[in-house]
């Protein structure tokens, strides 16, 4: 069983992925926190809405009827990165890095990697409850 075949395993893959690859960026940006005219950089916001339309793109439908319409698949690209254009603070080197607001999204990103990680295993025990119940 293939579980990328199931829309629900899919998204959950993509959100870990946009969840690792924003604390890698948000590790740069504190690693680079005493370099001069360094700006902190994000990746864009991760709009759910919008996965599940894209998702619900790709989903392979099975034509049973001369009627029914066939799903298409399409490439979802990574994820952009932002750069903040007004920070909110300044050093007199130029550097924008304000590392109590890095620690912060470094944290909500740790508590979406796990609310993520533990939705994907509840859905993986129902899965197996499922199988086991037959």
């Amino acid at each position: 069983m293939d579980l990328n075949k199931i829309s629900f395993f899919a998204m959950a893959k993509k959100r870990l992925s946009w969840l690792t690859q924003r604390q890698e960026v948000l590790a740069h940006n504190v690693a680079n926190s005493d370099t001069p005219k360094y700006k902190a950089r994000d990746l864009k916001a991760f709009k759910f809405e919008q996965l599940v339309r894209r998702e619900s793109m790709q989903l392979n439908m099975d034509v049973t009827h001369d009627g029914h319409a066939e799903g298409r698949r399409k490439r979802i690209r990574d994820f952009a990165e932002a750069t903040e254009r007004r920070p909110f603070e300044t050093s007199p080197s130029g550097n924008a890095i304000v590392l109590e607001e890095q620690m912060a999204k470094i944290h909500e990103t740790n508590t979406s990697h796990k609310l993520t990680t533990k939705l994907y295993a509840k859905q993986l025990g129902l899965i197996s409850l499922a199988v086991k119940t037959r």
